[in-house]
């Protein structure tokens, strides 16, 4: 079976935002659709290994944030690829809390849904949500979609998304290892690619104690292209 044809099915870019406690927290997800309209019902899918996948289960509440193609890129990053375990990714964020949960600004708006059922899968958990709350911001934004993401954005997915394909790894990996052969010195690049999200930085180096700005990774993850 040829996996890259489920990247022919549409998908979009979201924030998933829940309570951990007290502590907003929350993850991109890129499986989210509406079931019925009245009353408004909505799935969305979040891996088990997810941090938020818990705490949706234990608040009972979660939204959706739809990323706009102008979105800051490092809200994929912030969220994507780091854990609401060992960080409050919330922390810089401009967002405001909807309905009890976390919902992010830079967006075409929001969804708020009250957990009404659950389907497990080997690797995901499907929350069905009855929706409480949904705002539209101002603007007219395009929302971003999975295929934008990847050919304009030139982002990665996370190893958690449904999208992921393991080949998307090897590709890494490989290019790892073709980087450590020895390259003419007339050869110079002006790029270094982050090999956890994509990013890519201009520049001959690196400055002293550079992070990622999508995946706050640090520079021994970044590789010249």
């Amino acid at each position: 079976m040829d996996s890259k044809i489920f990247r022919s099915m549409s998908y979009g870019v979201y924030v998933a935002g829940t309570m951990d406690g007290d502590r907003p927290t929350g993850c991109i997800v890129n499986s989210v659709m509406q079931i019925t309209s009245s009353p408004a019902t909505v799935a969305i899918s979040v891996n088990h290994d997810n941090y938020t996948n818990g705490c949706i289960a234990k608040s009972g509440l979660f939204s959706f944030s739809i990323l706009a193609e102008d979105s800051d890129p490092g809200l994929i990053g912030g969220f994507g690829f780091r854990s609401g375990k060992d960080v409050n990714k919330f922390d810089g964020v401009d967002h405001e809390m909807a309905a009890g949960v976390p919902v992010v600004k830079d967006s075409c708006g929001y969804v708020v849904c009250r957990v009404i059922n659950t389907m497990e899968t080997a690797t995901h958990t499907v929350f069905l949500g009855e929706v409480i709350d949904g705002v539209v911001y101002e603007g007219n934004r395009k929302p971003m979609t999975y295929a934008y993401y990847h050919q304009v954005v030139k982002g990665k997915s996370p190893k958690n998304a449904p999208t992921y394909l393991p080949e998307e790894e090897e590709k890494t990996q490989a290019a790892g290892q073709q980087e450590a052969v020895p390259v003419k010195e007339e050869i110079v690049s002006s790029k270094w690619k982050c090999q956890i999200c994509g990013y890519e930085h201009e520049g001959e180096e690196l400055p002293e104690g550079f992070k990622c700005p999508w995946c706050k990774q640090g520079a021994e993850n970044f590789h010249k292209v």
